[in-house]
């Protein structure tokens, strides 16, 4: 992921909470907000009831990849802010990613395969 396709800013994330529509499962929350751009931009969120540093990290750097591997069959009009419940602690990379493409698939943004 190239800094172009990340929220890091404050107002931005709360115009994707305020205006966006957001879909859940047991592990994440994901804010969608279609937007007029070339590509899309996700924003993170992983609190510290999750664990130490390094497994917040880790939940991020699954989430990333998740996205770097499903880059062409997600929207690319669209601000995704994901939101990481403490379930997601547990998962190993394969189970973020289907869980992940879970939640795409009821948001309607995920290209059917």
């Amino acid at each position: 992921m190239n800094k172009r396709q990340r929220i890091k800013k404050d107002e931005e994330f709360q115009t994707v909470f305020k205006k966006g529509k957001s879909f859940a499962n047991r592990q994440f929350v994901v804010y969608c907000l279609q937007k007029d751009q070339p590509h899309f931009r996700i924003g993170l969120s992983v609190g510290k009831k999750m664990g130490n540093a390094v497994t917040r990290n880790q939940i991020k750097r699954y989430i990333r990849q998740t996205f770097l591997e499903l880059r062409d069959d997600v929207r690319q009009d669209m601000d995704y802010v994901i939101i990481a419940r403490t379930q997601a602690a547990a998962l190993n990379f394969h189970e973020t990613k289907k869980s992940l493409e879970h939640v795409l698939k009821i948001a309607k943004v995920l290209k059917k395969k």
